[in-house]
């Protein structure tokens, strides 16, 4: 059996402001990647605005790498994936984030997602650098993606290659024995007949019928008929104007 391919890192490309690079940590390690690399950041390296925006993602920015070009950035890496909007007149390959995730999961090497900088994207030689595109499908009317949107895409179709923890499941309270239902619709029938509700008189069977079977589509709990009762005895108690 071989072993499983490496998470991908990932590479921002002249990044522009801190805050920023604190909220595609936050993305990536919301989807079990660590691996950050910063080319050329353009406030230096660390950077005080990275820490808030990252919400906690600390090991993130600790263990970021500083490079001072792309193509050092991603030397150990076997492909290379660079995310754009735009071919830029160099032709590649291009796939969505889906695709792209399906083939880092499949490859033995290195995988690296490139981003460029928030205002511009990225430029025609880093993604001439790049073996292959990734194109977000997008609203042609308007794609726009800031930089820790396009991050968490992509982290987020890569992870669904492994096994993250899945959100805990909340235990749905047991539904009550019939007894306890019967006893509400008991309690039903003899404030409903109280307020007179059962009219006219020949139709009551039909009316009874229909009132059980909707309480008892319900699968209510223990704690439901409770309220429901509390609920009932209060409107008997409310004065209603006539």
């Amino acid at each position: 059996m071989s072993a499983a391919a490496p998470p991908p890192v990932i590479v921002l490309v002249r990044p522009q402001l801190g805050e920023n690079i604190g909220k595609a940590a936050r993305a990536m390690l919301n989807f079990g990647l660590t691996e950050l690399r910063l080319v050329a950041p353009r406030d230096g390296w660390p950077n005080p605005d990275a820490g808030p925006a990252a919400s906690g993602a600390d090991i993130v920015l600790a263990r970021a790498e500083v490079f001072d070009t792309l193509a050092d950035a991603v030397a150990d890496c076997t492909t290379i994936y660079a995310t754009t909007v735009r071919k830029r007149g160099v032709s590649k390959p291009v796939l969505t984030p889906e695709e792209a995730a399906k083939q880092v999961h499949a490859t033995a090497g290195r995988s690296a997602y490139v981003f460029g900088p928030e205002r511009s994207g990225l430029e025609t030689d880093d993604v001439a650098l790049a073996h292959t595109i990734v194109t977000v499908p997008i609203n042609p009317e308007f794609g726009s993606l800031n930089l820790a949107q396009a991050v968490i895409l992509l982290a987020y179709e890569w992870s669904k290659g492994i096994a993250l923890a899945s959100p805990p499941e909340v235990p749905l309270d047991p539904p009550a024995e019939h007894g306890e239902m019967e006893q509400l619709i008991q309690h039903f029938i003899r404030d409903l007949d109280a307020a007179g509700y059962f009219f006219p008189a020949d139709r009551t069977e039909a009316t009874l019928r229909t009132l059980r079977t909707a309480l008892t589509k319900t699968g209510w709990s223990y704690n439901d008929i409770r309220m429901m009762h509390g609920i009932i005895t209060i409107l008997g108690r409310t004065p209603r104007p006539r």
